[in-house]
């Protein structure tokens, strides 16, 4: 096994969730290597002011994603949290009118500022829990005595926000089918959460599960975070009885605000649950600033040249695709906006990895280490053996199409050396068997169990967690160790690089966007019991 094929395969790992979706690890891989290089001092604003204080921005070419802040701000929802902040407001007469401004504006029967989507879904589910009723609310989230105990969530809307349902203390149900959410259905049902995949025709359509649930008076509630806000609203059309949107992504109005649509009954008692009153909600605040920020927004939204704004970001992504396509071997394929769903112009790039001599990861890791940083996507090329990267335009900004261009086209052009293919360094130790884990979090620690299976160079074994049991696999090089335990969100994934010393392993663990932890390993050198095992001839005697 050649040392690139590795590099191929591990020395990456902590990139593979930048390039299939999230950028948080790609964002941290370089963290240590930025940050010391940093000035540290007094914040000042203006156009340095993250510089100020040692923090470097990014140019977003990845979207709206809340790990880089989400989207820029319209110049309207600023001014209206300016002028919002210089005031003082009864915040309970504030709502009413936001709830009914949004209603005139987006034709639901009433809206609702929230403190993020996420807020959104846990004050829906806070509502269709408690109904209204102060004495229920202030059980959440021991819902003990309660009768709307149980929220279904059918397979195609689960997701790592269902932690903001699940934070009201109700039980969550997943389904698989339709018989199985209409045997679920009961007395005890708060509500239905449906998102993405149930959000499109479908046999478990929005439309269908609606026709369902609507006789039963149960409530559905439509998590559309990063979706266009559609006027008449879409899902409210189909039979959702609520929709939950985020300020921060195509909207453009506040990071930390949301926006929850539907019959003024369910949303007063998601109100209620909200601050400034005093409950389950009382964590999730709404400044007036946030407040009349997302009002502008949707004002704002309303009016606007939607056509002119898309026809802006085909121009930049244009703009890229012709700066670089002069290289060797370089493809590029330019999608224009569609759907309702992270609406964008976007632009794959590809590049043969063998003429170029650069990878995808490689590519990304130098664009973010970059002055600018520049953060973009990991492309999947249709082209077996090609490289790939991806750019959204939805939060470029006007300039940026021309400096992310020139530094790509000089990330791509530049001439470089074919690796070298060097064999991998043989195994320092034989490492099979049980290791007892120490994992040091920030500010506690787990015992975990390893069992590992060593074929040369190569690990793989079982990874037993505080709550989980998972397959791992990973390698070896001298005293060298490299494993991935890998996790579907929202399960944590470990990636473990450490050094062996005689019985002992300790390194670190990179946990994507849970940051890090350090470990310690000592193997298990105690012998198993040997027990002989006699198989009964005959039932049981006694119990």
């Amino acid at each position: 096994m050649k040392r690139r094929e590795l590099i191929k395969g591990l020395t990456f790992l902590p990139l593979a969730g930048a390039i299939v979706g999230s950028p948080e690890t790609a964002m941290g891989a370089v963290n240590e290597f930025i940050a010391p290089l940093l000035p540290d001092g007094p914040l000042t604003p203006g156009p340095q002011i993250f510089q100020s204080i040692g923090v470097e921005p990014v140019i977003n070419c990845r979207g709206t994603f809340t790990i880089i802040g989400g989207s820029i701000e319209l110049p309207e929802v600023r001014a209206a949290m300016d002028s919002a902040s210089r005031h003082f407001v009864q915040m309970d007469e504030l709502a009413d009118a936001v709830g009914k401004r949004l209603a005139e504006l987006t034709g639901a029967q009433w809206g609702m500022v929230t403190a993020g989507c996420a807020a959104a879904l846990k004050m829906a589910t806070a509502a269709c829990v408690a109904g209204g009723n102060p004495e229920k609310l202030h059980r959440i989230p021991d819902l003990s005595g309660l009768d709307k105990t149980e929220v279904i969530i059918p397979a195609g809307s689960f997701s790592a926000y269902d932690f903001a349902i699940q934070n009201i203390g109700v039980k969550i149900i997943r389904v698989e089918t339709i018989e199985e959410l209409k045997d679920a259905l009961g007395p005890k049902t708060a509500m239905i959460k449906l998102s993405g995949g149930n959000l499109v025709p479908g046999p478990m359509s929005l439309e269908v599960i609606a026709a369902i649930a609507k006789p039963l008076n149960i409530p559905i509630l439509a998590d559309a975070a990063a979706e266009i806000l559609t006027i008449p609203n879409v899902h409210l059309k189909n039979g959702a009885t609520m929709v939950a949107y985020s300020g921060g992504k195509a909207i453009c109005g506040p990071q930390c605000a949301g926006l929850l649509l539907g019959p003024k009954n369910i949303l007063m008692s998601a109100w209620q649950a909200s601050s400034p009153h005093h409950g389950p909600g009382r964590d999730n605040k709404v400044g007036r600033e946030e407040t009349l920020g997302m009002l502008a927004a949707v004002e704002t939204w309303v009016k606007m040249d939607h056509a002119a704004r898309e026809k802006n970001w085909m121009t930049w992504v244009n703009a890229i695709a012709k700066r670089v396509s002069g290289i060797e071997s370089i493809k590029t394929t330019i999608r224009e906006p569609e759907g309702i769903n992270n609406r964008s112009a976007s632009l794959s790039i590809s590049w043969d990895p063998e003429k170029l001599h650069l990878s995808s990861a490689e590519l990304i890791q130098e664009l973010i280490s970059s002055k600018p940083r520049i953060t973009v996507g990991g492309g999947r090329s249709t082209d077996p053996g090609m490289a790939s990267i991806s750019i959204n335009a939805s939060q470029m900004q006007p300039g940026q199409d021309k400096i992310v261009g020139d530094k790509i086209f000089e990330l791509l052009s530049k001439k470089r050396s074919p690796k070298a293919e060097t064999a991998m360094k043989a195994p320092g130790s034989k490492i099979g068997g049980r290791w007892d884990l120490e994992i040091d979090y920030f500010s506690s620690k787990s015992d975990h169990i390893l069992y590992l299976e060593q074929d040369g160079n190569w690990l793989k074994g079982i990874h037993k967690t505080d709550f989980s049991v998972r397959e791992i696999s990973g390698s070896i090089e001298g005293n060298e160790v490299k494993f991935l335990s890998p996790g579907r969100r929202p399960a944590v994934s470990y990636t473990f690089a450490g050094t062996i010393s005689g019985d002992t392993i300790s390194g670190k663990i990179d946990m994507g966007e849970f940051l890090t932890a350090n470990f310690t390993g000592k193997k298990n050198t105690k012998d198993p019991d040997r027990i002989p095992i006699v198989f009964p001839e005959g039932r049981p005697m006694g119990n």
